[in-house]
């Protein structure tokens, strides 16, 4: 299976976490694709921008150029976000919206959830997540 990385990954990414650092170019090394999707890019994006860091905006542009960006362009993601959505509802644990379409991708793709927040999507039905910061 191949991967898409959660915002906080992608932050840990941009401070030279030199275990995600080796964990992402192990998976480069088997031949995984590792993914960014365009929701932690938004969240990233956005931080960056509003706080002025045009050097860390640099850093974050090199790294999207070496990983693929997953858009919201399909209808399945959306139907798999409202049903997750649905589904969490019911059981009063519910999570942001955000996340929601974040999982919705990586399920929609059959791809790993790489997060920090592993608990927080552990919620999510049928889901598959890895945290490369413990």
């Amino acid at each position: 299976m191949n991967y898409t990385i959660d915002t906080n990954i992608i932050t840990a990414l941009m401070k030279n976490d030199e275990g995600v650092k080796r964990k992402l170019q192990e998976m480069v090394f088997y031949g995984k694709e590792v993914f960014i999707n365009g929701i932690s890019y938004y969240e990233i994006k956005r931080g960056l921008l509003a706080a002025n860091a045009t050097t860390q905006l640099n850093i974050f542009d090199e790294i999207c150029k070496k990983l693929g960006i997953l858009l919201l362009d399909n209808r399945g993601i959306f139907d798999i976000a409202s049903e997750i959505y649905a589904d969490l509802k019911q059981r009063g644990e519910l999570i942001t919206d955000a996340d929601i379409l974040i999982a919705a991708i990586a399920l929609t793709q059959n791809l790993i959830l790489v997060s920090d927040n592993t608990k927080h999507f552990q919620r999510i039905r049928d889901i598959t997540l890895e945290n490369w910061l413990s």
